[in-house]
């Protein structure tokens, strides 16, 4: 299953008797007073992840999930397409973190707000569906995309490729041993707001040796870029792809080994 859908291919199943739940990820204000998509329920970025001091940004836990989902009526069986006006990046937070906890159809619309409102009609007003009794399933750990820490320095021992996909000052200042750099926003195409064409994807990813023959550990600061990459890997194909949730955040509190100064060429 392909993690990202076009719009044109949205804006067909929205003409049938069973179309996609769609959830809209921006903050409420933008969702109800700029537009949305047909039908779309609003589950803005912050209910969907922990905002406690232990783990800022982190998964919000599958309960919590569950009782989210619940109030935005979606069913364990119905397909989910997300989106928000940031080229993906919220939404692809939201697409992980359903997967994680065990919805099996979610996809990510390619391009954002601003793309579909070019294209296709909008609508305005708060979409209040009835609410279900949604029960996650969370992934057990041989089939979750997570990694924790001991994890991470367990594939740094095995030669993994570590990806970070931070802008480049932060890169400089502290990174993983080893990483190279992929700001995850090199893939997006700013005039369509969507990907890249795949052929352009493949090679600015071999420029930086991420290839898929290669084991990978991707990370960020919290876990919310590395989302967007990581839908991106998944769709064309990538297959040992993990996500270190705690990424630079946790790797820091626990001393871990870090590299300093200017990113070679593979990474700037």
């Amino acid at each position: 299953m392909d993690p990202i859908v076009s719009r044109d291919w949205l804006a067909t199943r929205l003409e049938t008797d069973d179309p996609p739940r769609i959830v809209d990820v921006r903050e409420s204000w933008e969702y109800e007073g700029i537009g949305h998509l047909p039908g779309a329920v609003n589950v803005p970025f912050d209910r969907f992840r922990d905002e406690g001091d232990d783990a800022p940004g982190m998964l919000p836990g599958s309960e919590a999930f569950g009782e989210l989902l619940s109030e935005a009526g979606i069913e364990a069986d119905d397909t989910i397409v997300a989106y928000d006006d940031t080229h993906g990046v919220f939404a692809a937070r939201f697409l992980v973190t359903a997967l994680v906890y065990g919805h099996e159809d979610v996809r990510l619309l390619s391009g954002d707000y601003s793309a579909w409102s070019r294209e296709h009609p909008t609508e305005s007003g708060t979409v209040e569906p009835g609410a279900t009794e949604y029960e996650p399933t969370p992934l057990p750990s041989e089939a979750s995309p997570l990694i924790d820490r001991a994890g991470v320095e367990a594939a740094l021992d095995r030669g993994a490729l570590l990806v970070d996909t931070r802008e480049e000052f932060e890169f400089e200042e502290a990174r993983l041993p080893g990483a190279v750099r992929l700001d995850w926003r090199t893939v997006v195409d700013d005039e369509s707001r969507g990907l890249k064409p795949q052929e352009e994807l493949e090679a600015l990813l071999a420029e930086r040796g991420i290839t898929p023959d290669r084991e990978i550990v991707l990370y960020c600061n919290t876990a919310r870029r590395i989302s967007h990459t990581y839908v991106v890997l998944s769709h064309l194909g990538y297959e040992d792809v993990a996500f270190y949730e705690g990424s630079l955040t946790e790797w820091l509190a626990a001393d871990g080994r870090v590299e300093t100064g200017e990113a070679d060429d593979r990474t700037k």
